[in-house]
């Protein structure tokens, strides 16, 4: 990762990198997908990887915006954006429940790989970022 001096650049970085990430274990969920279950499990895996590709954009936007914002307006859109992707999320899963081209098991762990190591890639980009706490 190459250190970042400006907010935006942080956020095209982890916005970038979180993309590769959702689209490798996308990759390599859906051939263990496959050889376990079958087309449910190449599918579950690709809608895994893609709600939480969108999940952690949605959060990396939501901050990247509210950093522009006085600290009320900034906590109000993250606060939003939050309680946006819980509802989001819970209407998906009663939507994908009991779906035969699902399975439960490579969904789930497609979404909690992705999940974790976007919240590596946050760290990382974030602790190596070399931006002013002032301007």
């Amino acid at each position: 990762m190459s250190r970042v001096t400006n907010i935006t650049d942080l956020f095209k970085l982890v916005l970038k990198q979180g993309t590769l990430l959702s689209a490798a274990i996308a990759a390599f969920g859906s051939a263990i997908g496959f050889l376990v279950a079958g087309d449910a499990g190449v599918n579950s895996a690709l809608i895994g990887a893609a709600i939480a590709l969108a999940f952690n954009a949605l959060t990396a936007l939501s901050i990247w915006a509210g950093s522009k914002l006085a600290l009320g307006g900034f906590y109000a859109l993250v606060l939003g954006g939050w309680l946006l992707k819980i509802v989001v999320f819970m209407i998906l899963l009663a939507t994908l429940k009991g779906a035969s081209f699902i399975h439960g098991p490579t969904l789930f762990f497609t979404i909690v790989a992705c999940v974790l190591g976007g919240l590596t890639i946050d760290s990382i980009a974030i602790l190596r970022a070399r931006i002013p706490a002032v301007d």
